[in-house]
Parts: C-alpha cells; structure tokens; sequence
C-alpha cells in the first residue's frame, strides 16, 4: 500500500545537513571573522602604540582600499588568461575544411564585385548621356529662345 510521506525533519538527507551546518559552514565563517577580528585588533595596537602615527594609518588605508582593486584585477587577468588559452586551442581544432570554405567565399564575392561593376557600369555610362543630351537641349533651347 502506500507509504506516508516522510516530513522534513525525519530525512535522513536532512539529518545529515544538520550535522555538517556547524563544521561545514558555520564554523569557517566564524574562523574567518575571528582571523579578521585580530588582524585589526593588531592593526590598533601597532599603529596607537607610539601616539597614534597618522601616515601609518595613511598606509594601512591606502593597502585596504587598493587590496580589493588588487584581487579583481587579478581575477580578471586569470579569466583573460583561460579565454586566450581555450580560444587558441579552439582554433587549433577548427578543419581545414572552414578555411577552404572561406576561400570559397571570398571567390565568390569577388565574382559578384566584378559582376556588378560590369553591370553598373553601361548605367552610369546612359545616365551620363541623357544628362548631356538635356544639358545639350537646354543650352540649344536658351540659345535659339533669343
């Protein structure tokens, strides 16, 4: 017959969760905080142990405010890096069957370049014509109305 539906909290998925939130995840973050606490509980304590040096501060600053400028450049450098590399091993992988149809291509636009100047070129010679014959008129008609 049927089963009924185990709730949430009895899975055993579940109840493993439990179990690894504090080492897998709780217990890091709070490592992290604490590691960061004493940083900067160092930090006071070297820069106010001599009266409070205020260009030390300056550096101390100047550090944490380019550190995350720092990292994301690095970041980006590394995705640079891997898009070049993945990019010419892609290439490495295209057949020479692309370049020959590429070479394809370009024949046949150069055949539709060459075929269209043919062909434009008896236009453009009959609309120079027809512009010399009404200017032609037009100079025969100005003369002759005197």
């Amino acid at each position: 017959m049927n089963k009924p539906l185990q709730h949430l909290e009895d899975h055993p998925s579940y109840q493993n969760h439990r179990k690894q939130i504090w080492t897998q995840i709780l217990l890091p973050i709070l490592i992290a905080i604490l590691i960061f606490i004493a940083f900067i509980i160092f930090i006071v304590s070297a820069t106010f142990r001599s009266h409070g040096d205020v260009s030390r501060w300056a550096a101390i600053s100047t550090i944490w405010l380019t550190l995350p400028v720092i990292l994301a450049s690095l970041i980006l450098l590394i995705v640079l890096g891997a898009m070049i590399y993945l990019l010419t091993r892609l290439t490495g992988l295209i057949p020479p069957y692309s370049y020959q149809a590429q070479r394809i291509v370009y024949r046949v636009e150069g055949a539709v370049r060459k075929y269209a100047l043919m062909f434009r070129k008896p236009v453009l010679a009959l609309q120079e014509l027809t512009k010399l014959v009404r200017t032609y008129i037009e100079n025969y008609r100005k003369t002759n109305s005197v």
